[in-house]
């Protein structure tokens, strides 16, 4: 096995993606949320880093080209069951990201059961945007998560009316709710419809490689 800079990275995205559910046992919200929103991000990050570098290096490796898909389907998985967790099962939320955790476990499925005939389901440019989307879907929630608890807990004590004026502009914000509440709306919204995005462009990358993968299917393949 060839340990070099890219491995590294790859191996460390791994390794963080079950931390993004750890920061909710050791942590108090809002905390956790951002201890995992940066986790998450900078994770994210590494997953365009480490590939850069070892094709500019010209590092690649088996190590890598292995790891790398295990430690994205990781890290979007585990995100998306502690995001479904706190958002108390959001059908919004819940929807696509059974639909996202349904796809990445057939396709790991399929490439296993095909073993060496698994080279011709290779990565297409349609599943990097998927990626993408999943993981700027993902990290906008946990921001959607942080802005949410602090707007719970700052209005706590405040009547409905007194939050509403609050948020409107007619009365005194003094706990700044406004923009909380701003925060919280923007930040879900977005990270829904990105997440729907990304479940969409899920369904059709893994249709796509359920019919490249046909012809080995078939009772009769050599």
């Amino acid at each position: 096995m060839t340990m070099n800079l890219p491995n590294i990275l790859t191996i460390l995205r791994l390794a963080a993606a079950p931390g993004v559910a750890i920061m909710f046992l050791y942590f108090n919200r809002p905390w956790a949320d951002w201890f995992a929103l940066v986790l998450f991000v900078s994770a994210a990050l590494t997953d365009f880093l480490d590939g850069y570098l070892a094709r500019l290096w010209k590092q690649e490796s088996k190590l890598g080209a292995m790891l790398d898909p295990i430690a994205d389907k990781v890290m979007v998985i585990i995100a998306l069951v502690v995001i479904t967790g706190f958002s108390g099962m959001n059908p919004y939320i819940l929807l696509p990201a059974t639909l996202i955790i349904f796809r990445e476990v057939f396709v790991s499925g399929l490439r296993e059961f095909l073993g060496d005939t698994a080279g011709t389901l290779k990565v297409t440019k349609l599943a990097k945007w998927k990626t993408t989307a999943q993981m700027v879907g993902i990290a906008l929630l946990f921001a959607a998560g942080a802005f949410e608890h602090y707007f719970g807990m700052q209005s706590l004590a405040m009547t409905s009316d007194m939050v509403t004026d609050a948020i409107s502009g007619r009365g005194p914000d003094e706990m700044g709710l406004w923009w909380k509440y701003q925060g919280m709306i923007v930040s879900s919204w977005a990270g829904i419809i990105v997440l729907w995005v990304a479940a969409a462009l899920t369904v059709i990358t893994g249709w796509d490689y359920f019919n490249k993968s046909r012809p080995y299917l078939r009772d009769d393949a050599q």
